[in-house]
């Protein structure tokens, strides 16, 4: 066969594909940009109606172009550009990128919190259950439809919402402990874990590393550390002559660190720990509800009497998100989380944290996204985060920065350089300039790359941006199907009482007598003759009783196995 070198030779089978790829993305862009027209006309439209000024959609809907989602997203607002909002130039999170985690900050005062409202009852309503702390009380009208004024409606308009409405979602109100006015959560000592716990009682790394010997010794005697009063008993014990011995060969305790933690763990006590420690525990199994009509609860976690300890507040929240790790199953990259977590006031989860716990921090979050679990960080600044655990973040959503020191400044700059680049904004100006409830924002596009900066006006929530009040929040409690469940406390015999019998048990010594000495001249008695083994010895002298016995301690052992945090290990449900 002869082949004509002047003609072009016929496309191999590979640069096909390759040329059709190239049509189709280029297709997808045509179909991208035809999109972003039809919405500016639309909401040039609806603007003209309503006698609105319109902005230029040139730079802006660029902007947005970049924030296009072919998956459901959240509306997170529209492009502010040169001091213009324009309506039609949407700003969105894709959902399937919620599990890559965010980050909230902002002064103040700036609409952090209005901010993540609206993220929770976007979230409800597509189906996706959400985990809050309310440390203010005001997230509580998440439960309520808002007020409809022609302010709210007018902003809803700005930020492309022309059909806004108020809602209200479903909301479970939790306490932590019984002195609260939501349903009571406990956590076991057992499970919360030494790394937690150290964080809650403010111990050095020394201290820290003796609780984890008397955790460990409490493990491998099989005594569940249920709550405050096990510990303490512990504690005492190993610190007595006899738990001197029983820690030969694996260190000890010293009088002066157990009487650290003993007069911290007194301390918690007064503040309201005792009724936090201890049964039922919280089951996370309950955070992950859908209710009948498709829409995910949003469980609100309010201080209750540990308002004057709000590290533990954060600290529990991370023992949750450390349990959820645990016990859910690895589902890769799904369509939406099934789980968004929100960490509000979140410097105080880093603030004094010890090396362990803050690598166990990152470690959770870099790898609890694979269980279908979002996590977002909310704070007044980025650098309250640890660059470690700020890496992993995909959105950011930065409200407005005050520079008035020169650490506030220097925190400014940091922030700055933290953000994609951009010819758009000059962003040190405009993360001192923007308005409440307004955020320079980047996320990450449902291809994985990050999203171009975008100055943006934040929609405004359809439910209530205020507190409900104390007695319609204990109302929905006590109506809650959650109540009968955890409402009573369980105290069941734990190391307290088991410590307690080992006491009672030891003989008393021997009473004695006023006898008059033996005569000297009575004869000898005669030599005892040893006796062979009782029966109970030469059972437990057989083998095979001796390897059930191990295989038995062993099982017993790990039942009470530690894991992330040094939390112990619940049995899957």
């Amino acid at each position: 066969m002869t082949v004509d070198p002047t003609q072009p030779a016929a496309p191999s089978p590979a640069e096909k594909a390759k040329a059709a790829k190239a049509a189709a993305v280029a297709a997808a862009r045509v179909a991208a940009d035809a999109l972003a027209a039809a919405d500016a006309a639309e909401a040039e439209a609806l603007a003209a109606e309503q006698g609105q000024p319109q902005a230029s959609t040139g730079k802006a809907s660029e902007i947005a172009a970049g924030y296009t989602s072919v998956g459901a997203a959240l509306e997170l607002g529209t492009v502010v550009l040169d001091g213009v909002t324009d309506p039609s130039a949407r700003i969105r999170i894709p959902l399937a990128t919620l599990n890559r985690h965010g980050l909230v900050a902002g002064a103040t005062g700036t609409g952090k919190t209005k901010t993540l409202q609206g993220i929770a009852e976007q979230l409800s309503a597509a189906g996706v259950p959400v985990v809050m702390a309310d440390v203010k009380g005001d997230l509580s009208g998440l439960s309520r439809p808002g007020e409809d004024n022609e302010k709210i409606r007018s902003r809803a308009a700005d930020t492309g919402i022309p059909d806004w409405a108020p809602a209200g979602h479903p909301v479970e109100f939790l306490s932590l402990g019984t002195d609260g006015i939501g349903v009571p959560v406990r956590a076991t000592i057992t499970a919360f874990g030494p790394i937690l716990l150290s964080k809650v009682l403010g111990l050095n790394n020394t201290q820290e590393s003796t609780l984890g010997l008397i955790f460990h010794w409490a493990d491998s005697q099989g005594l569940a550390l249920l709550d405050l009063k096990d510990l303490r008993s512990v504690i005492m014990h190993l610190t007595s002559d006899e738990g001197k011995a029983d820690l030969k060969g694996i260190g000890g305790v010293s009088s002066a660190t157990a009487g650290v933690i003993l007069r911290a763990l007194v301390n918690l006590e007064a503040d309201g720990g005792d009724t936090f420690f201890g049964e039922p525990e919280l089951e996370t199994e309950d955070l992950l509800r859908v209710g009948p009509d498709g829409r995910g609860v949003v469980t609100l976690f309010e201080l209750g009497a540990q308002a004057s300890r709000p590290v533990m507040f954060s600290t529990f929240l991370m023992w949750v998100l450390a349990d959820l790790f645990q016990t859910l199953p690895e589902v890769g990259d799904v369509g939406k989380p099934k789980l968004v977590f929100i960490f509000d006031e979140a410097h105080l989860l880093f603030a004094d944290a010890s090396k362990a716990f803050l690598q166990q921090v990152e470690q959770t979050v870099k790898l609890i996204r694979s269980k279908g679990v979002g996590v977002f960080f909310c704070t007044q600044l980025p650098t309250d985060v640890p660059n470690d655990v700020l890496s992993q973040l995909g959105a950011r959503i930065q409200h407005a920065l005050r520079a008035f020191t020169p650490d506030d400044q220097k925190a400014l700059n940091k922030t700055v350089r933290t953000y994609p680049k951009t010819d758009a904004y000059d962003l040190e100006k405009a993360l001192t300039s923007l308005g409440t409830g307004e955020a320079i924002v980047t996320v990450l596009s449902e291809k994985g790359a990050p999203t171009p900066v975008a100055w943006t006006k934040i929609r405004p929530p359809r439910s209530l941006m205020d507190t409900i009040g104390n007695d319609a929040i204990a109302a929905a409690a006590s109506s809650s199907t959650l109540s009968a469940k955890y409402r009573e406390t369980v105290d069941r015999e734990s190391a307290y009482e088991r410590m307690n019998a080992r006491v009672a048990n030891v003989p008393a010594p021997a009473e004695k007598f006023d006898i008059p000495p033996l005569p000297a001249d009575l004869p000898d008695l005669p030599p005892i003759e040893p006796e062979g083994p009782s029966a109970a010895e030469r059972i437990m002298g057989n083998p095979a009783v001796k390897s059930f016995l191990r295989s038995a301690a062993s099982a017993a052992g790990r039942e009470i196995s530690r894991s992330i945090f040094g939390t112990g290990r619940r049995r899957r449900r």
